[in-house]
């Protein structure tokens, strides 16, 4: 279990308040899909994803980014019990959808990016600290199955 301080809890969920989630959502999907392209493999349903344009036009990508940072929400909402909250998500990528473990670091990381982007004057070092802590918490809790 992550042990979280009261100003670590007000970080995040300060932050997380500001967050457009189905904005924030498609376009960290987004990303993950153009910088990491081989992740497209696990999108074949989504029609057209052959360029960053077709990517970041899609309504697929846009819809499924909003569901992903959504399911996020879930770990804000319940910080001290995420291992718990992600095991059905978990094992759905595990044993259903066979993800790799890895593309979980990489969309946590792609987050943090965005989040940096659209709140640059909130999102100060110490802010980054405690959202790297979040992702990698998040990660791993999808990553549980697998081990």
């Amino acid at each position: 279990m992550v042990h979280w301080t009261a100003e670590e809890k007000q970080l995040i969920t300060g932050l997380w308040g500001k967050v457009n989630v189905e904005q924030c959502g498609a376009e960290a999907l987004a990303r993950l899909l153009i910088v990491y392209p081989w992740t497209q493999r696990f999108f074949a349903s989504f029609g057209n994803l052959s360029s960053p344009t077709a990517v970041l036009g899609n309504p697929m990508v846009r819809a499924h980014g909003k569901k992903v940072l959504t399911s996020f929400g879930e770990a804000v909402k319940n910080l001290d019990s995420i291992k718990g909250t992600f095991a059905q998500l978990s094992e759905l990528h595990c044993d259903k959808l066979h993800v790799d473990p890895e593309n979980f670091r990489l969309l946590g990381d792609i987050l943090i990016i965005v989040l940096a982007a659209h709140f640059a004057k909130d999102f100060t070092p110490e802010c980054q600290a405690v959202w790297q802590k979040l992702v990698r918490a998040v990660a791993h809790a999808l990553a549980r199955k697998y081990h």
